[in-house]
């Protein structure tokens, strides 16, 4: 089929191939801390200060050597030219709606809110060992880090608890019973 006959993507669908994990629930606005924000605008600096100005170049480059039906610089260029793209939109709508919140600025500090710092015991668990995680923006969560999404089960639960509460949620194990031991604002 003629390309002028296919439809271009206008970046929509950059939303539905997310994994659901950083699929943000309907209505409700991007979390994020201070710290995600600055990661998230250096991430969108880099693409379009160095990576993109670079890959142009290797393109421009690669046009320039004949034939590009079988210039293997010049599609995987354009490819990655797509890509970085792509990922620069994501970014800019990432960015453009984000509602920075600072957990050092939280006033309620007993209750768990976003951006708090938790430390959690399995009350099942006999050997009492405790786990640490903050609650953070979809964008910026990293379990192997400790630090979990809002829209994360286990952060669902947690929020508007308070040390010393028990309580109940739906992990990929079952159904748990964990003990909050501190809140901190960090």
């Amino acid at each position: 089929m003629n390309k002028a006959f296919v439809k271009e993507s206008d970046g929509d669908e950059d939303e539905d191939a997310l994994s659901p994990s950083l699929r943000l629930p309907p209505g409700s606005k991007n979390y994020m801390t201070r710290r995600g924000n600055l990661a998230l605008r250096e991430e969108l600096d880099q693409l379009l200060r160095v990576e993109r100005p670079k890959m142009v170049e290797t393109v421009a480059w690669a046009a320039g050597n004949g034939d590009r039906s079988e210039n293997g610089d010049y599609i995987y260029g354009k490819k990655r030219l797509r890509e970085i793209d792509r990922r620069i939109r994501f970014l800019i709508k990432r960015i453009e709606n984000a509602e920075v919140v600072d957990p050092a600025e939280q006033e309620n500090v007993d209750q768990v809110f976003f951006g708090a710092t938790v430390t959690i015991c399995d009350v099942d668990d006999a050997d009492g060992t405790e786990q640490t995680w903050q609650i953070v923006g979809v964008d910026e969560a990293n379990a192997s880090a400790g630090m979990i999404s809002w829209i994360s089960p286990l952060a669902r639960a947690l929020i508007k608890a308070r040390a010393g509460d028990v309580v109940r949620f739906m992990s990929p194990a079952g159904v748990r019973e964990i003990e909050i031991v501190n809140v901190q604002y960090i």
